[in-house]
């Protein structure tokens, strides 16, 4: 008989159902709640990502680390059987400590391969993303609530022999949280996956930390270009957050791939045109040592028994095709409104986008940067 006694969480009042926190309010095998946090400095020297996610009906709680120095990533990853409290943010030499919830966090990673000890602190408020909702035919299969922030971060980082002092004044600080439910492998599609494959995919998810300003972007569009998710909000403290209308991309690719070198966003209302420009510091496939899909090696989720861990470096000077089909994450520099901020400029792009002009999975951009 299963163990169905209440967990440490049932003692605060946070219920939403009639249910022990122990379980979600859905049987879906895909629920997931989880975080990523990125801290990178400046000058394009080191970009640092790291997250956490829980799966309650798989019964996995995951965790990883990748750092970016160079041309070699360093990632630990680490996965384990879902516990009782859902307030311990750790799994094997990785963990997360909500120091001051929306304001202050204490990241730690405990590893001979990489380690870090760093405090991850708020400069703005915390700023709803637009409801994220993905269908497949009539099934749905991503339906999510996720929120974005900005801030300094203060520690060390030790890799391979390296160390880097992190400081608020050169590094910047942001993350992102997110829950609901999401693809997690080992479901096979079926008949409706056969029935509705994906033609192409276009996404863009970019916060940028300024001084006294924080702006996030966010798009995603189909193959012809019909956008489903659409965002552009700046944060100013003391001020009414603003809506900066349907953002526009123009972005540069280094010849022969879908890998951005610099790119504007166009924003704000057209009588009063903003924009913001981009500049590509350094690069991270998330597919390579952060799990997120096509990785071959570890995706979130997935079962790997008990107290399962692993480190290992990528060379990414080597070719690594499956990256090309996943995102990036691209440690920025920004310009906007006479400011320089910094911050990621994620961005993903397979298959045919007819307002880029790739045509097909098989299409990269040519010289000068475009189809």
């Amino acid at each position: 008989m299963p163990d169905d006694r209440p967990v440490p969480l049932d003692e605060y009042p946070v219920h939403q159902v009639p249910l022990s926190m122990r379980h979600v309010a859905t049987g879906d095998r895909n629920a997931y709640d989880r975080c990523i946090f990125h801290v990178l400095d400046h000058e394009g020297r080191a970009l640092l990502i790291a997250g956490l996610g829980v799966y309650p009906n798989l019964g996995v709680i995951d965790a990883y680390a990748t750092l970016r120095t160079g041309d070699v990533l360093h990632a630990v990853r680490a996965s384990d059987a879902l516990g009782e409290d859902r307030m311990r943010l750790a799994v094997g030499p990785l963990r997360i400590e909500v120091a001051e919830p929306l304001r202050r966090f204490r990241l730690t990673c405990a590893h001979p391969s990489l380690s870090y000890d760093l405090t991850w602190t708020g400069d703005f408020p915390a700023l709803w993303e637009p409801r994220h909702e993905q269908r497949r035919g009539g099934r749905l299969i991503l339906e999510g609530r996720r929120f974005v922030q900005a801030g300094g971060v203060e520690g060390v980082i030790r890799a391979a022999g390296e160390e880097f002092r992190v400081t608020a004044g050169e590094w910047t600080g942001t993350r992102d949280r997110s829950w609901g439910v999401r693809p997690v492998p080992g479901e096979d599609g079926g008949r409706l996956a056969q029935d509705h494959p994906t033609e192409g995919f276009h996404w863009i998810w970019s916060p940028a930390r300024f001084d006294d300003r924080f702006l996030m972007v966010i798009t995603q569009e189909d193959a012809d270009g019909y956008r489903s998710l659409n965002d552009a909000t700046l944060v100013r403290p003391g001020r009414r957050d603003r809506q900066l209308g349907w953002p526009q991309a123009e972005i540069t690719y280094r010849p022969g791939t879908r890998d951005p070198d610099r790119a504007v966003l166009h924003l704000g209302d057209p009588r009063k045109p903003l924009e913001c420009e981009v500049e590509i510091l350094t690069s991270s496939p998330l597919a390579l040592g952060a799990g997120y899909p096509p990785a071959d090696d570890w995706q979130h989720g997935t079962w790997r028994g008990p107290g399962w861990s692993d480190a290992r470096t990528y060379d990414l000077t080597r070719p690594h095709p499956l990256a090309a089909y996943g995102v990036t994450d691209h440690a920025a520099r920004f310009r906007f409104e006479g400011r320089i901020g910094y911050g990621i400029f994620e961005h993903g792009c397979f298959g045919r986008h007819d307002p880029s002009g790739f045509t097909g999975f098989d299409s990269v951009a040519a010289q000068g940067g475009r189809p």
